[in-house]
Order: structure tokens, then C-alpha cells, then sequence
């Protein structure tokens, strides 16, 4: 599918882009998120500067995607031993028939 122009509103800045209709609700979605936590930021907090309050958003969400790639990094090599050692076990009682 093609682009479409959107506007995002990100810390009462308004940002023109052009995204593909598959990217639209996520993108709008992020937005909120980002919006969201902001506002709890600033609610929670003595920080009034957008860019402080931008500054902990992205080491908020840095740090959650690099957690998460860590878990899926975790799993994956869980999964794959466990395969492994299936197939281990597989193979020794196939084998001794």
C-alpha cells in the first residue's frame, strides 16, 4: 500500500510524516505512549523543560527495548538447548532399538 501523510503531536510539537497505512495506528499508538508518559513525568516530578522530560522518555524506552531484546535473546538460547537436548534424548532411545 501506499503513504499517507499524518501529524503527530509529541510534547506540544506538531511533526508532519508520511508513513505507510500499515505503520498509521502504530505510529499513532507510540505517540500516545511517548504523550502519556510525559505527562506522568510531569506530574510526578519538578521538571517542567520538554527536553528533560524528552530526555527521560527515551532513556525509558531505551532501556525497556533493551531489556526486552535481552529476554528474547535469553529465551531463544533456552529454547534452542531444550531442542537440543530433546533431540539428544530422541536420538538415544531411537537408537537403541
Amino acid at each position: 500500500m501506499g503513504e499517507i501523510s499524518i501529524k503527530i503531536n509529541i510534547a506540544d510539537r506538531v511533526y508532519p510524516l508520511k508513513v505507510s497505512m500499515e505503520e498509521e495506528e502504530l505510529i499513532r499508538r507510540a505517540a500516545k505512549l511517548v504523550n502519556d508518559r510525559i505527562k506522568e513525568y510531569q506530574e510526578n516530578y519538578a521538571v517542567k523543560d520538554k527536553q528533560d522530560l524528552l530526555s527521560m522518555c527515551v532513556l525509558h524506552y531505551a532501556t525497556a527495548s533493551l531489556k526486552a531484546e535481552r529476554k528474547v535473546t535469553v529465551e531463544d538460547t533456552t529454547a534452542a538447548e531444550k531442542a537440543y537436548q530433546l533431540d539428544h534424548m530422541l536420538n538415544e532411545f531411537f537408537g537403541k532399538q
